[in-house]
C-alpha cells in the first residue's frame, strides 16, 4: 500500500494487528461453541477471553523460526493464556482461521466501499439535478452528434454507480462465509455447531462446503466486481479529462488558490486529478486476473492463492476506497462553463439538427438515400468553409423543393432534443 493513495481505515483493516485480532476471535469463539458441546472445561473458554493476546513483534520472531504463521500466532497466544491454552484450535487446521478471517477482512472493506459509493451517488445526484437542463453538445467518436446536457451526463453516471453499489452488496454477501471444518473440510475433527456459532458470532454465514479452504470462486467475483466498478471511475474520469482539454473546456476540475500545474509553464491548470483515477483504476483491475487464477487449487488445497491475496486484497480495496472518494470530491468541486457548451455547439453551425432535417425530408416523400445525399453536401459546406448550415439548406433549390421554409427552420429548435430530460430524470431517480 502506498501512503499517498491510502486512507487510514481502509488500510487499518490490513493490518498486522487487526488480522491477529480477527484470528484471535476466531479461536475464542470456537472456545465458547467447545464448551457449550462438552469438548472443552469452561475454565479454559474463560481463560482465552480473559488473559489472551498476543505481540505482532514475538510472532514474526516466532514465525521466523518455525516459518507458520497460524502456529507463530498460536504461540505467542500460549504464552500469554497460560496452560489452558492447550484447549485452543481444537480440531481445527490453519484454513479455517486464514480464511473466514480473510473473509471478514472482506466484508470490512466492503462496507467502507459501500459508504464511499453512497457518497459519490449523493454528489452525482446533486451535479445532475443542478444542470438538468444545461445543454451541451453530446459526442460520438469525440465527433459533434446532437444536443444533450450536462445534467444527463451526471445522471448517467450516477445509474452506472447504483448499478456497481448493486454489484459490490452482492460481492459482500458471496464472501461473507466461514468455515471451520477442519483437515480437508470433512468436520471429522471439529464439529459442524462450532462453525455455526463462529459463523453468528462474526456475522458471517457457514460455507455449505469447503475443501479445506473457502472455494475462491467466490473470491474471484469479489474482485471482478472491484474491477468493474474501478471501470466505472475511469470512465467517468476520462470524461471529465476530455471536457477539461483546453480547446473544449466544458467542465474543469477544482484548482485551489495557491495550487501550480506545472513546474516550467505557469499558465497550466491540468486534470491531475481524474488523471491520477485512471491510473488508480488499472490498478484495482489488475488485481483481477491473479484472484481468477486462484480458483484452481490442487485437490482440496494449496497455498497458490496465498501470496497472491495477501497483496491483491490491501492493494485493491486501498486503491479503490481512495478512488472514489478522490472521485467524490472531484464530482462536488467540478467547475462547469455552459457558455462555453453554448459557444461551441455553435462552432459548427447548426450541423447538429442534420438528422431531424433528413427525416423531415423522409416525411416529405424523398427517399432515404436522396435525404441524405441532399443533407450531407450541405453539411459538408459547414466542415470545410464554416458556412451556416441553416442558409446552405435555405439556399439549396432540391430541399426547398420538398419542405417549405417554416418547416426547414423549425428543425433547429432546441427543445425537441431535451424534451425527454423528465422523462429520463424519473426513470433514473425515481
Amino acid at each position: 500500500m502506498i501512503p499517498r493513495y491510502t486512507r487510514a481505515p481502509m488500510a487499518d483493516i490490513w493490518e498486522p494487528e487487526s488480522r491477529f485480532q480477527i484470528w484471535f476471535e476466531i479461536e475464542a469463539h470456537a472456545c465458547d461453541a467447545m464448551v457449550e458441546l462438552g469438548i472443552i472445561p469452561k475454565e479454559a473458554a474463560k481463560a482465552v477471553w480473559d488473559k489472551g493476546g498476543f505481540d505482532v513483534a514475538r510472532i514474526d520472531e516466532i514465525e521466523r523460526e518455525v516459518k507458520h504463521d497460524v502456529i507463530a500466532f498460536l504461540t505467542s497466544l500460549a504464552e500469554h493464556v497460560g496452560e489452558e491454552a492447550r484447549f485452543v484450535h481444537q480440531g481445527l487446521t490453519s484454513s479455517d482461521v486464514l480464511d473466514t478471517c480473510f473473509n471478514v477482512q472482506l466484508v470490512r472493506a466492503s462496507d467502507m466501499l459501500l459508504e464511499d459509493l453512497d457518497a459519490l451517488l449523493a454528489a452525482l445526484k446533486k451535479r445532475a439535478i443542478e444542470h438538468k437542463d444545461t445543454v451541451c453538445i453530446g459526442r460520438s467518436h469525440a465527433i459533434h452528434a446532437e444536443p444533450t446536457t450536462f445534467g444527463l451526463k451526471m445522471a448517467q453516471a450516477y445509474a452506472e454507480f447504483s448499478r456497481a453499489k448493486e454489484r459490490l452488496q452482492a460481492a459482500r454477501k458471496e464472501v461473507a462465509t466461514c468455515a471451520i471444518s477442519g483437515p480437508v473440510g470433512t468436520f471429522a475433527t471439529v464439529d459442524p455447531r462450532v462453525e455455526e456459532h463462529v459463523a453468528k458470532a462474526l456475522g458471517l454465514e457457514s460455507e455449505p462446503i469447503s475443501t479445506q479452504v473457502i472455494p475462491r470462486d467466490r473470491h474471484a467475483m469479489y474482485f471482478a466486481t472491484l474491477g468493474v466498478i474501478a471501470s466505472s471511475i475511469e470512465r467517468l474520469a476520462t470524461e471529465i479529462r476530455h471536457l477539461q482539454r483546453t480547446e473544449v473546456l466544458e467542465a474543469e476540475e477544482y484548482f485551489s488558490a495557491g495550487q501550480k500545474g506545472s513546474s516550467s509553464m505557469p499558465h497550466k491548470r491540468n486534470p491531475v486529478l481524474t488523471e491520477n483515477l485512471t491510473g488508480l483504476a488499472r490498478l484495482v483491475r489488475s488485481s483481477v486476473m491473479p484472484a481468477m487464477e486462484n480458483v484452481a487449487l490442487w485437490h482440496e488445497r494449496d497455498i497458490s492463492h496465498s501470496s497472491v491475496e495477501r497483496g491483491i486484497a490491501p492493494d485493491a480495496t486501498v486503491h479503490l476506497d481512495f478512488a472514489l472518494a478522490r472521485l467524490t470530491g472531484v464530482i462536488d468541486k467540478l467547475i462547469v462553463y455552459p457558455e462555453r457548451m453554448q459557444a461551441n455547439m455553435d462552432r459548427l453551425g447548426g450541423l447538429m439538427h442534420s438528422q431531424r432535417v433528413l427525416l423531415a425530408l423522409t416525411q416529405a416523400g424523398v427517399s432515404r438515400e436522396d435525404a441524405y445525399r441532399l443533407v450531407q453536401r450541405n453539411a459538408m459546406k459547414v466542415w470545410e468553409k464554416g458556412a451556416d448550415f441553416l442558409e446552405e439548406l435555405l439556399g439549396d433549390k432540391d430541399v426547398m423543393a420538398a419542405l417549405p421554409e417554416e418547416e426547414v427552420r423549425d428543425k433547429f429548435d432546441m427543445g425537441y432534443h431535451t424534451k425527454n430530460v423528465d422523462f429520463i430524470f424519473k426513470r433514473v431517480f425515481g
